[in-house]
């Protein structure tokens, strides 16, 4: 039997002195289709070990359904980590980050009646007691020391930043162990005193989580823990990005240098990220620290490998820090060819707003509301809902125009009188007001730009908020219509040609000799949400920064591939370009 312990001063392999050289890679940003893949370049770059989140909003986003398939499909991937000849590290959370949609957590979850996240409360226990069972039947049989690979598991999450129940991470602790987990347990917290110390437990290995001054930060780690070894189990050799702002890059050689420090201290290491990947679909989280950020939809993070999972300028430099401590591969990855560039008309095929329903999917009582439902109101994890109410002449007061004003909206509305559009209003610039015109029917198409992953706001709700009133009298009679995008997107793809202007379904046919990796440019669309042969993709923004959308080969196929694009505002070219590479955005000066 293979052991794996923590000793004095090091990590122990069998009893010998181990030192952990580690990447990040979420199985749930990668086709499942290119995880081999991206875990053989992660050891072709001298790592030694893997390491993953796992994202319970993934596997189980309806409660009681729990899927552990396909792109879910933890098992089979920390198998393949195990056919590389690699360990891993599993870090369950239940709360995440990762700068992934409500950081982890279901909806269900964060909206359950008197669950208190992250805290040792009872009814938000016993849920993640259930799930860290879950995760265990996948991890457990793969341990170390029962012939797999995992060698730690991590409690909680950079629980410092947020909490002090130490009551919480105990009944963690106690639900990983009774569920046969019996490799080492770790906590992560950005080195500073009051974190290490409000998140951590004795027991658990204390580690951090930083991307400069490691010497520094290795000895504030090391006042919090004494023996065994240093690790810095979240080194950000990169950075997120928020749409609106730049795209963030660190410098390969500053970067490769920290590495240098740590590796050289001694420490181990796991880098975040060594792949990012992408956040496909409607999986992007969002920060919100006075003002409302929404993450794009790459996490390319800068890392080593790129969003295509091709070797950078750092995957080189990394590479040749770690051979200074570690054995590395002869071996190379290929250098990666330019991706198929070519262009097709986009054809449009009119608006896609579904026409309102106030029976489908909502409460009985809703049209009688004097405030709208939320998204959570309707039990709707998709990204727009449609809001309908009866205009009251009485509100112009004689005036041909009215302010409409909403307590808040969650998280960007678009906002009509008759079919016709009058405004729109964003969270992040924090907008709630504009005038409308006379008219019979108030329309609102609300987006959920993707939930908070940090802080105070997870499992906030999303829609309209509170009450909406025109001309100072409230407006009630709500009907609120879910809106399916995959309905949207099939109903699009079998539509007639129509030209208009404005929101539209709009698609695209394009041939491939064999499938392969493409990258969309979105520079002439507007704002919407992009499908290739029925895969979301995720969203694209004019806002920027980013400027393509990586498209994964196993999602296309030799012969015919079918585009369609959702489009909210107004595209500036009707054309589908596709171009040689990755095109993220501008970068600060």
């Amino acid at each position: 039997m293979t052991t794996f312990t923590i000793g004095e001063t090091d990590f122990l392999l069998d009893g010998r002195p181990h030192r952990i050289i580690s990447g990040a890679l979420h199985y749930f940003r990668v086709h499942p289709e290119h995880w081999a893949d991206r875990i053989r370049k992660a050891r072709l770059l001298g790592l030694n070990t893997i390491e993953t989140y796992v994202a319970w909003n993934a596997h189980e986003p309806v409660r009681g359904e729990w899927d552990a398939t396909g792109w879910n499909d933890l098992g089979r991937f920390l198998d393949l980590v195990a056919a590389e000849g690699m360990h891993a590290i599993v870090r369950p959370g239940p709360y995440i980050c990762a700068e992934w949609h409500n950081g982890g957590l279901p909806v269900w979850l964060t909206g359950l009646e008197g669950a208190v996240l992250r805290t040792s409360e009872p009814t938000y226990l016993a849920e993640v007691t259930r799930y860290l069972r879950n995760v265990y039947e996948i991890v457990v049989p793969r341990q170390i020391d029962r012939g797999g690979n995992v060698v730690l598991v991590q409690i909680e999450n950079e629980y410092g930043a947020y909490g002090a129940d130490k009551e919480y991470l105990t009944e963690l602790t106690r639900a990983t162990r009774e569920a046969g987990v019996t490799v080492p347990l770790t906590t992560v917290d950005q080195p500073t005193p009051r974190m290490l110390r409000d998140g951590g437990l004795p027991g658990l290995h204390v580690t951090g989580s930083f991307g400069s001054r490691a010497i520094e930060r290795l000895a504030t780690l090391r006042e919090f823990q004494p023996t065994g070894p240093l690790m810095c189990s979240e080194f950000w050799d990169g950075w997120f990005d928020w749409w609106g702002g730049v795209h963030h890059t660190t410098d390969a050689a500053a970067s490769a240098a920290e590495l240098d420090a740590l590796l050289a201290a001694g420490a181990s290491v796991n880098l975040y990220m060594v792949h990012g990947g992408t956040n496909f679909g409607l999986t992007n989280g969002a920060n919100d620290k006075g003002r409302y950020a929404p993450l794009i939809t790459s996490y390319d993070y800068d890392a080593p490998l790129d969003e295509a999972g091709d070797p950078t300028a750092k995957y080189h430099a990394f590479r040749e820090v770690i051979a200074r401590y570690a054995p590395v591969p002869r071996e190379m990855p290929a250098v990666a060819a330019p991706a198929p560039a070519f262009e097709v008309p986009l054809v449009a095929t009119g608006d896609w707003l579904p026409s309102p329903d106030s029976d489908r999917g909502i409460p009985r009582d809703a049209a009688s509301r004097s405030m709208p439902p939320t998204f959570e109101d309707l039990g709707h994890l998709g990204a727009l809902v449609r809001y309908d109410a009866a205009i009251d002449p009485s509100a112009f007061g004689g005036a041909d125009a009215a302010p409409l004003v909403l307590e808040e909206v969650r998280d960007l509305a678009w906002v009509l009188v008759d079919g016709r559009p009058v405004g729109r209003l964003s969270r992040a610039l924090h907008e709630r007001a504009v005038p409308v015109p006379r008219g019979e029917t108030l329309t609102v198409l609300v987006e959920d730009q993707g939930r908070v992953n940090y802080d105070v706001r997870l499992g906030e709700k999303k829609g309209l908020i509170g009450t909406v009133t025109l001309g100072g009298a409230p407006v009630t009679g709500w009907r609120a219509t879910p809106i399916d995008l995959d309905d949207v997107r099939a109903a699009v793809a079998a539509s007639d040609a129509r030209p208009s202007a404005g929101r539209t379904g709009l698609r695209a046919a394009f041939t491939l000799d064999e499938p392969a990796d493409l990258f969309l440019d979105t520079a002439p669309l507007g704002k919407g949400f992009a499908f290739v042969n029925g895969f979301l993709l995720g969203r694209y923004w004019v806002n920027g920064p980013q400027r393509t959308l990586f498209v994964p080969a196993p999602v296309t196929r030799a012969g015919g591939n079918a585009l369609v694009l959702v489009e909210l505002e107004q595209v500036a070219e009707p054309v589908a370009r596709f171009v040689p590479a990755a095109r993220l955005g501008h970068l600060e000066e």
